[in-house]
């Protein structure tokens, strides 16, 4: 018989952990039916950790949520933002120590990792109507059939450019040529770009969005795969190396060779500083830049827009998945549910989005049907990203032993090694045996 959730609170449940036996808990609550949160007598507070956004109007926006929750609710929503990259130290360290936040905004398909410090949240995500988003992001959140957080929107990712560069090096215009986009067509444009002193922005450093987003794309467009569908290692193909021989032609031949030591950050700061003419990131550039916060005044007017290019294989994203899940020892996890009730309300659910003029995805494919595409048509590319959204392991099983490969950043240093003269064969060699140290060491 299945256990009943530690989350599933009942209406007197609710009111004794709130302290607030005098309270009056009205209508269905929140979440995406509408309503405002309960409100409790007692004042507590949660903790939630997330990252920095890189539409930092977004962390404001959060900041004024928190704010009228604790009007309503009188439970104090205490945010801490921190780097991305630093979220899976802080999490490792909270789910060894049982202590720590209350709710981690967790990335890609961190649940996977940190399945043991995680609360149940089933009921949650079903009331929630969590059961009909995009496959990509219930694959992260869903762990051995539970779910373990509640996805919330995801990051997309797609190539940006300057449009009168490519002109002028007599490119194409990618945006324009829209789904018919190939890389060979990239490696071609990317070749006299760099010649006219424009070269593309390649991130390959170790870190968590950019690198991925775009060496996984790249692999599985020519065919690559670390695993199959059973999960049994098979980087070492034709595929692969067709892909790695691709990538040095663009690193010579098209790309800012500073590359291997970026984050996500670093090409951020070179399109701004017109170094570089493309580089695959988030909407962020040019939003930031569309709303005064960031680059060269009126820089966004010269921005396009361009999805991953297609090979032989095809066209493919991985979509940066963002998922509140609740930890095990949180001591108030019926205010925790009622945050993510809040977030999740239609209304504030919208502001977030719309916020993000592109930046975040919502997590149906109603949104790709939003009015707000049509206000920035160079972000158009962005409507339809999630539609190629694949995830870490692709085709293979989306668990906690691609989310190692990803962590170890084991593609990412393959094709580094690639790039900086190490042989096919020999990159190929460590890859197989990383890779094998992760997936055959059972269970």
């Amino acid at each position: 018989m299945k256990r009943k959730s530690k989350l599933e609170f009942s209406r007197r449940e609710l009111l004794k952990a709130s302290g607030a036996a005098a309270a009056v808990v009205t209508g269905a609550g929140v979440g995406m039916f509408g309503g405002k949160a309960p409100a409790f007598a007692q004042e507590r507070s949660i903790q939630v950790v997330a990252w920095s956004q890189f539409i930092p109007d977004c962390d404001v926006l959060s900041k004024k949520q928190a704010e009228e929750f604790e009007t309503q609710t009188k439970v104090k929503v205490r945010l801490e933002f921190i780097n991305a990259n630093d979220i899976p130290a802080k999490a490792t360290a909270a789910v060894e120590s049982k202590s720590g936040p209350d709710i981690f905004q967790l990335q890609w398909n961190q649940p996977w990792l940190y399945e043991a410090g995680l609360e149940d949240v089933s009921k949650l995500a079903v009331e929630l109507g969590k059961d009909k988003i995009y496959p990509f992001m219930k694959e992260a959140a869903v762990v051995n059939g539970v779910w373990r957080g509640i996805p919330h929107y995801a990051v997309g990712n797609a190539h940006v450019y300057r449009k009168d560069w490519f002109k002028e090096a007599g490119a194409s215009d990618p945006q324009t040529v829209d789904l018919k986009y190939t890389y060979d067509m990239y490696l071609a444009d990317g070749i006299k770009l760099k010649k006219k002193g424009h070269p593309y922005g390649v991130t390959m450093g170790h870190t968590f969005g950019d690198t991925p987003a775009n060496l996984y794309p790249l692999l599985w467009a020519f065919g690559g795969r670390e695993v199959d569908e059973k999960g049994k290692v098979a980087i070492d193909s034709k595929e692969t190396r067709a892909a790695i021989e691709y990538l040095r032609k663009v690193w010579t031949g098209a790309a800012d060779e500073t590359g291997l030591g970026w984050d996500d950050t670093s090409n951020n700061r070179a399109f701004y500083g017109e170094t570089i003419s493309c580089t695959q990131n988030g909407a962020s550039i040019y939003v930031n830049n569309l709303i005064g916060k960031q680059g060269p005044k009126d820089l966004y007017k010269q921005m396009g827009h361009f999805l991953n290019p297609m090979a032989a294989h095809g066209r493919h994203h991985i979509i940066l998945n963002m998922t509140h899940s609740i930890t095990k020892w949180s001591p108030n996890k019926a205010a925790c549910v009622e945050w993510i009730k809040f977030v999740e309300n239609k209304k504030n659910y919208a502001d977030y989005i719309h916020l993000g003029k592109g930046y975040n995805l919502g997590a149906t494919a109603a949104w790709e049907n939003d009015p707000m595409w049509k206000e920035n048509p160079s972000l158009a590319p962005f409507r339809v990203n999630a539609k190629f959204g694949r995830n870490f392991g692709w085709p293979g099983p989306y668990n906690r032993k691609a989310s190692e490969v990803m962590e170890k950043y084991i593609i990412t240093d393959m094709f580094a090694k690639a790039v900086q003269g190490e042989t096919t064969d020999a990159v190929l060699k460590f890859a197989v045996s990383e890779l094998k140290a992760v997936y055959e060491r059972g269970a």
